[in-house]
């Protein structure tokens, strides 16, 4: 339709109908905005609340992070507490430890050993029992005076020697393999004795090490005299640019091939102790030499118990009669023969009067 022309009442009407479409688009206009509004209110709450809980989440989340950093500060601080007292502590072990280590070498030398003189040692097959490792073997050698007049006799059996000691005394014939009258024989009367010899049945051994001496091992073989070869020792050792000093005394030790030296001060012989090794002009050449800590020795203390030899009688009261031999043999006859309660003899050694002797019992390996 057209537009009605201007003050008509047409056209009147036309615009009052225009005002009212109008009025009613925008009336449905806002009825959508207000809806709309109601919507985006509503959403804005709720983004609201979530954004209020996820706050409040986050709020505890750092509170937790904060109490976890605190405590791992604190934990962190009693760790390097903890690592400075444990390195301090540490220290000191390592200090007792030295101090200890010095004192278990002054007091006990056996744990030297690594640094002692070495041995030439051989294999000759013989196996010991596992438990004897550790134990100090000693070997008796018992030397027993033989007085004057008298005569040790051993025998196979031990029943034997302890018949002839039960007899007390025997009548020795002196005239045997010959034929005389009964008046003409000759005969000595000897009494017989157990042996008892005296054993070490505790030991102990105290073993000191020097402060001032030091052990040289390892010299070589150049065919000097021992005083030739002291004298250059003693030179080089004196001299404090090879590490050593004054040096008081030397010894060369028998059938060992090694020498002491002692110092005339403190402080010498450990820093050489602690090397180990030295490098030695002798002569033309140069030579590795050992140095070992100085160990003496002494018997603290020997407990002794009595032993008696199964096998051994003692005869004494053999009068001076006959030459030796003749005499050792009246005796190795008389005391063979089962009639007399004797039996084998396996050794016999016989002292004439006016003299001394000196017997050497060894350990019965049979």
């Amino acid at each position: 339709e057209g537009t009605p022309p201007e003050g008509t009442p047409e056209r009147v009407r036309w615009e009052i109908e225009r005002c009212k479409k109008l009025c009613s688009a925008l009336e449905q206009e806002n009825v959508e905005l207000l809806t709309a509004k109601e919507a985006v209110e509503q959403r804005t709450q709720e983004l609201r609340k979530e954004g209020d809980l996820l706050y409040e989440n986050l709020e505890q989340q750092m509170s937790l992070y904060r109490d976890e950093e605190k405590s791992c500060q604190v934990g962190i601080l009693a760790a390097k507490v903890e690592k400075s007292r444990l390195e301090q502590e540490k220290q000191m072990l390592k200090e007792k430890l030295e101090e200890v280590k010095k004192r278990i070498l002054c007091e006990d030398p056996v744990m030297m050993l690594p640094t002692l003189p070495e041995k030439k040692m051989v294999f000759k097959g013989v196996v010991i029992n596992k438990e004897d490792i550790n134990k100090l073997m000693l070997i008796p050698l018992i030397r027993y005076p033989l007085p004057g007049g008298s005569a040790l006799i051993t025998f196979e059996k031990a029943e034997v020697a302890q018949r002839i000691v039960e007899a007390k005394e025997h009548v020795v014939e002196l005239s045997y393999g010959e034929e005389l009258e009964e008046l003409d024989r000759c005969r000595v009367r000897v009494r017989a004795a157990p042996v008892d010899v005296l054993l070490p049945s505790a030991l102990e051994i105290q073993l000191t090490r020097s402060s001032r001496s030091i052990m040289v091992s390892d010299l070589p073989s150049l065919g000097v005299p021992q005083e030739a070869l002291l004298d250059k020792l003693e030179l080089f050792f004196s001299k404090t640019k090879n590490g050593g000093g004054e040096v008081e005394s030397r010894e060369f030790l028998d059938n060992t091939g090694q020498v002491v030296l002692t110092f005339a001060q403190d402080g010498v012989a450990e820093p050489l102790i602690e090397k180990g090794h030295i490098q030695v002009l002798i002569g033309k050449g140069k030579y590795q030499l050992k140095i070992s800590p100085c160990v003496t020795g002494h018997v603290a203390s020997l407990q002794l118990q009595p032993s008696r030899c199964a096998s051994t009688v003692l005869l004494s009261g053999i009068p001076d009669v006959l030459a030796e031999e003749p005499m050792r043999d009246a005796l190795e006859i008389h005391f063979q023969k089962t009639s007399r309660g004797g039996g084998e003899v396996d050794a016999l050694a016989y002292v004439p009067a006016g003299r001394q002797g000196v017997a050497v019992f060894m350990e019965d390996e049979g």
